[in-house]
């Protein structure tokens, strides 16, 4: 768990969502799917009222940091975290690529 000026930050692993609290109300999610070397961001949804408040981009960077930890490779399938991963080069280590992209 975090806390940030924004939000707190936790790892709801029954619902397979991270999920960001501001004033311990719900504030947005990060579904994911999650397999033992890798974890697939599908979508990410900011409620309305907490919007342009920077709670997307702490749901990302804190679940880019647990799958760091976690030595997960992340699949970007949300368009949310694809775009933020690419203004942010020192997270694309972390993204999947399959063993044909590696050999070509």
């Amino acid at each position: 768990m975090t806390e940030s000026r924004t939000a707190r930050i936790i790892d709801n692993k029954e619902a397979n969502r991270y999920e960001a609290f501001v004033d311990g109300e719900l504030a947005g999610f990060a579904q994911y799917m999650r397999t033992e070397d890798l974890i697939a961001f599908v979508h990410t949804e900011v409620h309305e009222g907490h919007e342009g408040q920077g709670i997307g981009g702490s749901l990302v960077r804190f679940s880019l940091d647990e799958a760091r930890t976690a030595g997960s490779a992340v699949l970007a399938v949300c368009p949310f975290y694809s775009g933020w991963i690419a203004r942010h080069p020192e997270y694309r280590d972390l993204l999947y690529t399959s063993k044909s992209e590696v050999n070509d």
